[in-house]
């Protein structure tokens, strides 16, 4: 399970193997930068990457027609489906939530 970020500073620590040092190192040399901005730079990039993937929803040609289809022509409304709104709000919909 994740953890909770620590918000309280700016400060982050980071323990790695001597040889993962050396290769971030390398790496921060070659790019003719410091330790600390080589790895901010690639992390922020990284994590970028994956909120990016984590928000976006892409749908095939078949399932962004469907989409389209139902929000032209909705479904009618059921007597269930009018009902839906007192019975979520009574908590019988879902009796452990309520």
């Amino acid at each position: 399970m994740p953890r909770l970020a620590v918000e309280d500073n700016s400060r982050m620590s980071l323990r790695i193997p001597p040889k993962e040092k050396a290769i971030l190192l390398r790496a921060a040399a070659l790019r003719r930068t410091d330790l600390t901005d080589f790895v901010r730079q690639h992390s922020l990039s990284a994590a970028r990457a994956v909120i990016q993937e984590a928000e976006h929803l892409e749908l095939s040609e078949r399932d962004s027609l469907r989409v389209l289809t139902v929000l032209e022509n909705p479904p009618s409304r059921t007597r269930s489906w009018c009902a839906w709104p007192s019975r979520w709000q009574s908590g019988s919909e879902y009796p452990g939530l309520a």
